[in-house]
C-alpha cells in the first residue's frame, strides 16, 4: 500500500511516516516548507518528500505510484479547506483520513494493544517515558512520539510487538478515533478554543476518551476537574505522594510527577516491582525540545500552555537559581489571546525576559496580531522592567551569548518548525559553538 502524508515534517505525522514505512507501507509525503523533521526522515529511508504541496506534485507521485491512502494533518484543513491535495484526492477517489484514522486501522490490522498517552501538557515526555521503560525492561514495542529520542526513532513498528504506544493528541478531536487497552492522562487544563469553545466541550472530550478507554491511569485533580467517580477501571494517583520526591530523583517536578505515572502505569501491565521501574525512570535521558541543552547554558523548550511552561521554569531554577533568563515566543497568536490574562504573572522571577514574535500557524484571522511589544505590555509591571522585545536576528544572538557567558541558565521557549526560535537557535547558536 502506498501511504502519502500531508504536514510530513510534523511532529505528529512524520513519526507515523516512519511507523507506516517499517510496517511495510510504501510511504511518501509533502509540507509547505522544508524543516530538520524532513532531514532526520531522508536519514531514515524516506525521501520522496515535496515541498510546496502543490496539485502537480501530487499528481506526479500518484502518476509513478497509485496513492493508496492520502494521510493529512489537521492544520491542513485548518488553513485551507479546499487544499490543492485534498481536491486532487477527491477528484481521483483517493482515501482521505486525518492520521488518527490511519494509525486506528494500523493498529487494529497489526492487532496491537494501544497504551495511549493524552492530557493538556506533558504528553511527549509522559510518552518517551513510557517507551525508554519497555526498552530498559527488553519488550518489544510500537510507537510515535512527537518529539526525538536519543534512545530510538521517532516512530517505529516492531513486528514481535504486543503494544503500541502512543502520543493521543487532544487538537481536532484526534483522541477520540481511539480504544485504547490503556490510557494515562499527564495533566488536563484547558486548551484549543478554536476546537473546543467551552471548558465543559473540552473536559467532556476527556470523558468520552477515559470511557472509550479499558483502563485510565491518572491524578487525583484530574479526576476531580474531570467529576468522575471512583471506579474499576481507573487507577487514581495523588500528585503530593511523598514518594514522587524521596524516590525519584529527575530534575523537575513535572517530570518527576510523569515518570510516576509511567510507573504505575507499567506496573499494571508488566507486574515488574515499581522499584525497578523507578531505578530505570531515574536514569531517563530526556528527550529534544524538552530543557533540551543546544549549548552551554542554553536550552530549548516546548512547553506552551501555562501550566507547561511555569513547569519548564520551575525546573530552570531548580538547576540555576535566581539566574534564569527567558527568550518566549509564542506558540499560536490565538493561543495568546486566550492565555492572555496568564501572561501577567507567568514570567514573575525571571532575571531577563526576550519576547519575540509569535510562532503563526491556524490562526483565527479576526484576532489582531499580538506584537512583542502587546505581550510584554500584558506582564506584570516588575516583569515589564525586566523585559524588552527581540527578533531572530544578530542582536539577540549576542543578548544570549552574553547571558551564556555570565553562567545564567538561557530558556528559549519555543515553538519549533520551520522559521521558529527553536530552528534558529540550532543554525545560529548551536552551529556557531560546534
Amino acid at each position: 500500500m502506498h501511504a502519502y502524508f500531508s504536514g510530513i515534517g510534523g511532529a505528529g505525522i512524520g513519526p507515523l511516516a516512519l511507523v507506516a514505512r517499517q510496517a511495510g507501507y510504501t510511504v511518501s509525503g509533502s509540507d509547505k516548507q522544508h524543516n530538520s523533521y524532513i532531514d532526520y526522515l531522508a536519514g531514515h529511508g524516506i525521501q520522496d518528500v515535496h515541498i510546496g504541496q502543490t496539485y502537480d506534485q501530487i499528481a506526479r507521485v500518484h502518476a509513478q505510484q497509485a496513492i493508496d491512502w492520502y494521510v493529512y494533518s489537521s492544520a491542513i484543513t485548518k488553513e485551507q479547506s479546499d487544499a490543492p491535495e485534498l481536491r486532487f484526492c477527491r477528484e481521483h477517489n483517493i482515501k482521505a483520513t486525518k492520521r488518527d484514522e490511519f494509525l486506528s486501522n494500523l493498529i487494529n490490522q497489526k492487532q496491537l494493544k494501544l497504551l495511549a498517552v493524552a492530557g493538556t501538557h506533558g504528553k511527549t515526555t509522559t510518552t518517551a517515558m513510557a517507551i525508554w521503560l519497555f526498552k530498559q525492561l527488553g519488550l518489544p514495542v510500537s510507537y510515535s512520539v512527537g518529539g526525538k529520542l536519543s534512545f530510538g526513532d521517532m516512530g517505529e513498528y516492531n513486528p514481535k510487538s504486543e503494544y503500541f504506544i502512543y502520543e493521543a493528541d487532544e487538537f481536532d478531536r484526534n483522541f477520540l478515533a481511539f480504544h485504547p487497552h490503556l490510557s494515562l492522562i499527564a495533566g488536563i487544563d484547558y486548551d484549543h478554543a478554536d476546537i473546543y469553545p467551552t471548558i465543559n466541550e473540552y473536559t467532556a472530550a476527556f470523558r468520552q476518551f477515559i470511557n472509550q478507554s479499558s483502563h485510565t491511569v491518572l491524578w487525583q485533580d484530574d479526576v476531580t476537574r474531570l467529576r468522575l467517580k471512583s471506579a474499576n477501571n481507573l487507577t487514581i494517583l495523588d500528585k503530593r505522594s511523598p514518594s514522587i520526591a524521596t524516590e525519584l530523583h529527575l530534575p523537575g517536578i513535572v517530570n518527576r510527577q510523569d515518570a510516576w505515572l509511567v510507573a504505575q502505569a507499567v506496573q499494571t501491565l508488566t507486574d515488574t516491582p515499581l522499584k525497578e521501574l523507578l531505578a530505570h525512570l531515574n536514569r531517563f535521558p530526556g528527550i529534544g525540545r524538552r530543557f533540551e541543552q543546544i549549548a552551554p547554558h542554553i536550552y530549548s523548550e516546548y512547553a506552551h500552555t501555562p501550566p507547561k511552561i511555569r513547569g519548564a521554569l520551575q525546573l530552570a531554577h531548580e538547576v540555576a537559581g535566581d539566574n534564569v533568563v527567558v527568550v518566549y515566543e509564542g506558540l499560536h497568536n490565538t493561543r495568546q489571546h486566550f492565555i492572555k490574562d496568564e501572561l501577567y504573572s507567568l514570567f514573575e522571577g525571571v532575571k531577563k525576559l526576550y519576547v519575540v514574535p509569535s510562532y503563526l500557524a491556524r490562526e483565527d484571522p479576526n484576532l489582531p496580531l499580538l506584537s512583542p511589544e502587546d505581550l510584554i505590555k500584558l506582564c506584570s509591571p516588575e516583569v515589564q522592567k525586566r523585559a524588552e522585545p527581540a527578533q531572530l536576528d544578530d542582536a539577540l544572538r549576542e543578548h544570549i551569548r552574553a547571558h551564556a557567558a555570565a553562567n545564567d541558565l538561557v530558556l528559549c521557549i519555543s515553538a519549533g518548525g520551520g522559521g521558529s526560535l527553536d530552528e534558529w537557535l540550532r543554525r545560529d547558536i548551536e552551529g556557531a559553538s560546534a
